[in-house]
């Protein structure tokens, strides 16, 4: 059965921001555009490009900005090119991103794993190159991912706009930014440089107006800092809330075997004090006992 019934919230169309044009793209717009001037240009072309912004950008550019688009020269289009990646504007707009969502994550991944532990995030939009992207990653771990050997590396999954990466692991910007991460703080084992090895699945999903794809098979994602450092940040998070997990469950363990071995000798330290006290009376005991056991277990799985 399907997880989603309905479509998710259609993206906005954006123009694209100075900082990660490229020259031949700039050339191209500036000979098919409508704008009378270079000033009007960058502002209608061009988002978050205000007046006085446009202002700016000429002026360092040496341009006039009553000049047209289509007679500058080759000298000139370079350095308005670099002129528009000096000034600082505002961060392009992040309605043109179609993330999945945390919940929808979560459920997509306990459809297809039997895990006993998922977690999801959504992290805020961030930007490259003037380009906004959005990262969204989710853990699984033991179930029936422990079934598996114990020493073999992890899954990971990965998707760009909802789309998954199947080939050239090796060099995408999710791979290395998990073989990043030092995984022994999270209870893992892991070799310098790889993955983890353990019972746990890995997706990481990149939500952007233009992914860095690193080659035209589109199969591995470029690895920009920005990028990387936001992957690092959603899978340490996810991570975080997985060794909180393991480490309730070793607690709960831990106090069941405790108040196992009470359980087997209260009996006997019963009938003892009643032997003291000279208490004829059988006293049940179980139903306190049993009592007792459950509500310390809740009490440590609280912690």
């Amino acid at each position: 059965p399907r997880v989603v019934n309905k479509l998710s919230k259609r993206p906005k169309a954006i123009k694209p921001q100075q900082y990660g044009v490229e020259l031949g793209v700039l050339i191209r717009m500036l000979k098919t555009t409508k704008a009378r001037n270079v000033s009007a240009f960058l502002q209608h072309e061009f988002s978050r490009v205000g007046a006085n912004s446009a202002e700016e950008i000429c002026r360092l550019a040496g341009i006039d900005p009553t000049e047209k688009p289509q007679t500058l020269t080759h000298e000139y289009q370079e350095k308005l090119l670099k002129s528009m990646q000096k000034v600082k504007l505002m961060r392009p707009p992040t309605d043109c991103l179609s993330p999945i969502g945390e919940n929808l994550l979560k459920e997509g991944l306990s459809k297809e794993i039997k895990a006993e532990f998922i977690t999801t995030i959504t992290r805020d939009p961030s930007v490259y190159r003037g380009i906004p992207f959005q990262i969204e990653a989710g853990i699984a771990y033991g179930g029936e991912l422990k079934k598996e050997m114990y020493s073999d590396q992890a899954t990971v999954l990965r998707f760009a706009n909802k789309i998954p990466l199947l080939y050239e692991p090796s060099g995408c910007a999710i791979t290395r930014a998990i073989s990043s991460i030092k995984w022994r703080r999270y209870g893992l084992d892991q070799s310098p440089g790889n993955v983890p090895r353990g019972p746990l699945i890995i997706l990481v999903h990149i939500a952007s107006a233009w992914v860095p794809y690193t080659s035209e098979s589109k199969e591995s994602i470029a690895n920009y800092p920005e990028i990387v450092k936001e992957i690092k940040l959603a899978v340490q998070e996810c991570a975080r809330r997985m060794l909180m997990y393991i480490r309730k469950q070793t607690r709960v363990k831990r106090e069941t075997q405790r108040l196992n071995i009470f359980k087997n000798y209260i009996p006997l330290i019963v009938e003892n004090a009643k032997e003291l006290a000279g208490v004829k009376a059988n006293i049940d005991i179980e139903p306190i006992l049993d009592k007792v056991i459950k509500k310390d277990l809740i009490d440590n799985g609280k912690d």
